[in-house]
């Protein structure tokens, strides 16, 4: 067995297949010792690389591309989500909601795990046409105490993760979902990643044998109704009501967060304008300047060459 620690920014939903991939042996089918932690605060996981106790990082494309030619280099070699898993609430019912009803509102946006939440949040303002700056933003703060502040009455809408949104409104009458943003889109949210100068033939052999693993633990994901494995998500994430958890990962199931570990150019060049709307980088970066398909498309290769 050869060692694949992967060092995560969180453990999250959308990261469902490779927990699948783990408890069932497909890391170990692949010859791999397949070990994870989750670093505090999130950012530990570059230092993870840095120090060379990490294989890869797991986390959002915004950070290999604005260190790009600035600090470090990171090469992207999979995705695991293909959509934002994230939700926004609103006070009262969410019949015949718009999008541009957040102009002029408060937005309360959970901070602590990075910037996604706004970066994605304010492209999805800019491509609908809503100008970001007609909303105004209460996002420095720790997501447990803003969905505290958001149901004792501060500001209008809040924007959280699915899961954690999906139990607000399960038990509090006086707020309702009024988006699921896994239905807008394409993105490569979470992608796996290490520095470019530590890869060798070696690295390249061992990613190809972990996304194999993923690939597996993809497809048993999406052939499966989430009501057949409700006790593994009890068990994965037990402070969430469990039919909640049943629910919202049928709801990923349908909506394609889950697809295939390559990630799509489509939603990757989406993803660069969306970065370079918010000023991370100047102008979009090139699919081939981040991303190296070569070990994912091996995988699925010989993955293919075995049905």
């Amino acid at each position: 067995m050869q060692r694949f620690h992967l060092t995560a920014t969180g453990h999250n939903i959308n990261y469902l297949p490779q927990y699948i991939a783990e408890r069932h042996g497909f890391f170990q089918e692949q010859g791999l010792d397949a070990t994870f932690s989750i670093p505090q605060p999130w950012d530990g996981v570059l230092d993870d690389l840095a120090e060379g106790t990490a294989d890869s990082a797991l986390g959002g494309i915004w950070v290999p591309t604005m260190y790009h030619n600035r600090v470090t280099n990171y090469t992207v070699f999979a995705q695991i989500a293909n959509r934002c898993p994230l939700a926004l609430i609103k006070r009262g019912p969410s019949q015949d909601f718009k999008l541009a009803d957040v102009a002029g509102a408060t937005v309360l946006m959970k901070s602590g795990g990075g910037a996604s939440v706004g970066l994605f949040f304010k492209m999805l303002l800019r491509e609908n046409s809503i100008d970001p700056k007609s909303v105004d933003y209460i996002q420095d703060l720790d997501g447990v105490m803003l969905g505290n502040l958001f149901q004792g009455g501060m500001g209008d809408y809040f924007v959280t993760d699915i899961l954690s949104a999906r139990t607000m409104a399960d038990r509090n009458p006086n707020v309702s979902v009024a988006m699921e943003m896994v239905s807008q889109g394409d993105v490569p949210w979470s992608v796996y990643y290490r520095e470019t100068a530590t890869i060798t033939d070696e690295v390249l052999d061992k990613q190809k044998r972990f996304l194999a693993a993923l690939a597996k633990g993809i497809d048993w994901v999406l052939q499966r109704d989430a009501e057949s494995f409700k006790n593994e998500l009890a068990e994965l994430f037990p402070t969430v009501p469990v039919q909640v958890a049943v629910d919202v990962t049928n709801t990923f199931r349908h909506n394609s967060m889950w697809t295939s570990p390559l990630i799509p150019r489509g939603g990757f060049d989406r993803w660069q304008l969306g970065l370079v709307g918010a000023r991370l980088v100047k102008d979009p970066l090139a699919y081939e300047t981040l991303i190296n398909d070569v070990p994912v498309l091996a995988a699925l290769k010989a993955k293919s060459d075995q049905s």
